[in-house]
């Protein structure tokens, strides 16, 4: 305790239980592992074709721009998480104050930014599921609802890691 910026003093060993045990650690996996699902169900089932026509189109009511802002916001948020998750592993290292400080702020705004876009993507996949006729839409169902409920989930885990940064 005492140190600047929630870390102790540089130097020491890593101990990897203590490590994993912290909760923005923690929160950070899960913000990962929710990132995750949302890109692989849209990515895995978000497209799907009739059986009259063979082109893809995205299962949120035909909107590309649905599922491409659902998987490009995952994959920037699972990128950000590792990227995060090894400043977190490196941070007791840094010994200047100034660095720890610029790195605090990028995952304090990283995080609030984030958590509005989760909220943004949450109601935009919401919204063009609602207009989704589920006739046109055989296999995929559980995944656009699964990234959906994902999109939600995400919105509280980063708002848990934009508290932790504060």
């Amino acid at each position: 305790g005492g140190g600047a910026y929630g870390a102790a003093k540089a130097g020491g060993s890593f101990d990897l239980v203590r490590f994993v045990q912290q909760p923005q650690v923690l929160a950070r996996i899960v913000s990962a592992v929710f990132a995750l699902i949302v890109f692989a169900c849209l990515v895995g089932d978000g497209y799907t074709s009739l059986p009259e026509n063979p082109k893809l189109f995205c299962i949120f009511n035909g909107n590309e721009d649905a599922c491409r802002y659902g998987i490009g916001i995952g994959v920037l948020a699972f990128l950000a998480c590792i990227f995060f998750f090894m400043v977190d592993v490196y941070f007791p290292q840094i010994s200047n104050t100034t660095d720890r400080k610029y790195l605090v702020l990028a995952d304090l705004g990283f995080s609030g930014l984030w958590t509005f876009l989760w909220f943004v993507g949450f109601c935009f996949l919401t919204n063009q599921w609602s207009w989704t006729q589920l006739g046109t839409v055989y296999i995929g169902a559980d995944s656009a609802r699964a990234a959906i409920t994902f999109s939600f989930f995400s919105i509280f885990s980063w708002g848990l890691l934009l508290t932790f940064a504060y």
